[in-house]
């Protein structure tokens, strides 16, 4: 399971490296001297501009582009077979009647439907990562990681305002008139 969660991490990073690579406006934004900058020496950008960060040359975004359009086709086919797959298993669900085993076929159908979304995502992933340099992974994979502990944080800090909202609701409900706490309908103990 925490495999899982790194893989979609990675496919997170890719995927906002796809997007900001895709957008003309985003490839334009690196100049020729960015471009030639050392790898090493990469400007963190606060809106995680990961052209500029990366540090990719225009050869790295046009082979970039390239693979993203060369498996465009595929992956809208994925996408659509995917859709119709969920399709279908939702309306076996809502059927009158449900049939466990057409269920069974259809979270099958989905199942395999997913691993092919999967499998073309990591992929793509693999030839991308051969365009980058050595220097351009090492620090893609910092900035994955870098982004994993920001995500952890966000859930952490979420937690804790759901747990203070959850107290002062409590507190708010035992100040009302000092004797004990008003009940809401369905929950009635003491």
């Amino acid at each position: 399971m925490k495999q899982s969660g790194k893989q979609n991490g990675r496919i997170l990073t890719l995927l906002a490296l796809l997007a900001v690579i895709g957008f003309p406006a985003g490839a334009g934004s690196v100049s020729a001297q960015t471009a030639q900058q050392p790898a090493s020496a990469p400007e963190p950008q606060q809106g995680g501009d990961l052209i500029r960060q990366l540090n990719l040359t225009p050869e790295q975004r046009e082979q970039i582009r390239s693979i993203r359009v060369n498996n465009s086709g595929e992956r809208a086919a994925i996408k659509s077979h995917l859709d119709d797959a969920n399709r279908a298993l939702e309306d076996a669900l809502n059927s009158e009647t449900p049939d466990e085993a057409l269920v069974e076929q259809r979270l099958r159908e989905v199942a395999s439907a997913q691993a092919a979304a999967m499998r073309m995502r990591i992929l793509t992933e693999i030839r991308i990562r051969r365009v980058l340099t050595s220097e351009q992974r090492k620090l893609l994979r910092s900035l994955q990681l870098e982004a994993q502990q920001t995500r952890r944080e966000r859930r952490l800090d979420n937690a804790v305002q759901r747990q203070e909202r959850r107290d002062e609701r409590t507190r708010g409900l035992n100040r009302r008139n000092g004797l004990a706490p008003i009940l809401r309908r369905g929950n009635l103990r003491p």
